[in-house]
């Protein structure tokens, strides 16, 4: 592991740090990409033939899918089919001469492969070794296989999710597998960290659930405390009023008053005075306990201007809103804009590819990282990174290439 770049230099954080990447799906992908993005030398691993399963998640785009891509930027790309022992073999070479190894196979898959932490840290005593599950190494449920939706359900983020007397509602973004890849980082860097302190590796057991429940924050706090479970409010709070999505004219404005404060500056702002010197409702317990009355009036007022009148009005205020942005609008925003949340990278199939998020800013670095690279092709490096890196001679790539070990994208 190289030392982090000298201050006022262009050198990403991770420089010099190699990654070992056996993931697939969504969790694993994430957490290797975001490790790339912050300057970290990635290699993906799939299998010959068909790669990650996400290489054939519609819509695709001349054969390339919109989220193989999504997750897979900064990296370099190898197949190998880790059924084979020689394949195994290879793995093994690789996870020798990297940092950090992270895979994501249920519980058992790995030692069955050769490439479970005990034996990948007896031949590199320094390396960091991350196993994402759906549940962990350990408990009645370690090896069950599971995804996103069934953590969402099982961890109670679904049953606070969506509207008061309805069916229950999957999250519109995946964060089950999002929050364990985010964790996954985490606890990399911190065993990185470590790791300059003591010198030896680290074994990292990352659990979708775990995340999850980890997640929930005050309102499991709001459970210990009060007993009750607690149910769905919709787009607003369960402690707060007023806070979520009103109807404008033309769409809806979303308001939070997280905090005493904003009350006044509300309702002055939509004409609601007697409401901010009503005694029933001057404090937020009040206006809880009133909640109906409160959203009503609040939302009568709304509705009678359209989003871009209120944002307008709120601004001027002070008053915590947003408008209810679709995607369209949303990368078309001018702080999206001004922020560089999206990239273009050139990609051998697609030509101009446009790629979403950034690593956070470091006052370390001159100017952002250079552009990121494109999502590699299936088995896009495996000759480069047998010859150069494991020390794999001409033959013998050509006799792994002959017997379907390994799999190199076309030049």
């Amino acid at each position: 592991m190289s030392a982090v770049g000298e201050e006022g230099t262009s050198v990403p954080h991770l420089s010099g740090v190699r990654i070992a990447d056996v993931t697939r799906i969504l969790a694993g992908p994430y957490a290797t990409m975001l490790l790339g993005d912050l300057g970290a030398e990635v290699v993906k691993v799939e299998r010959p033939g068909g790669g990650d399963e996400t290489r054939q998640i519609p819509p695709t785009l001349d054969g390339e899918s919109h989220y193989f891509t999504s997750v897979n930027r900064n990296k370099r790309g190898i197949a190998v089919d880790l059924k084979d022992v020689k394949g195994q073999e290879i793995v093994r070479r690789l996870a020798a001469c990297s940092d950090v190894f992270v895979e994501n196979f249920r519980p058992g898959v790995a030692s069955r492969l050769g490439l479970d932490a005990e034996t990948l840290l007896e031949q590199n005593p320094r390396l960091v070794y991350c196993s994402i599950s759906a549940f962990g190494q350990t408990g009645p449920w370690a090896e069950r296989s599971s995804f996103d939706v069934a953590i969402q359900a099982l961890s109670g983020a679904m049953s606070v999710n969506g509207e008061p007397g309805n069916a229950p509602v999957r999250l519109g973004l995946p964060l089950g597998d999002l929050s364990g890849g985010l964790f996954a980082v985490v606890a990399i860097l911190a065993a990185l960290v470590k790791r300059e302190q003591t010198g030896k590796g680290e074994v990292i057991d990352v659990s979708l659930l775990d995340s999850m429940v980890t997640l929930l924050g005050y309102l499991a706090g709001r459970f210990f405390m009060t007993g009750e479970p607690p149910s769905p409010v919709g787009s607003g709070h369960q402690s707060i009023v007023p806070y979520g999505a009103y109807k404008a004219s033309d769409g809806y404005l979303i308001i939070a008053t997280l905090t005493e404060s904003f009350w006044p500056k509300l309702c002055a702002a939509l004409g609601l005075g007697r409401m901010a010197t009503n005694p029933r409702l001057s404090t937020n317990a009040q206006r809880l306990a009133h909640k109906d009355e409160v959203e009503a009036e609040i939302q009568a007022v709304i509705a009678q201007r359209s989003v871009a009148d209120w944002c307008s009005v709120l601004d001027a205020a002070d008053v915590p809103h947003a408008p209810l942005l679709t995607l369209d609008r949303v990368f078309a925003h001018p702080q999206v804009q001004a922020r560089e949340l999206v990239s273009e990278v050139d990609h051998p199939h697609l030509g101009k590819l446009k790629l979403a998020g950034r690593v956070p800013r470091f006052s370390s670095l001159t100017a952002h990282p250079s552009k990121p690279s494109p999502p590699p092709l299936l088995g896009q490096d495996t000759v480069p990174i047998l010859r150069e890196l494991l020390g794999y001679e001409d033959g013998e790539i050509k006799s792994l290439l002959a017997s379907g070990v390994i799999e190199a994208a076309p030049l």
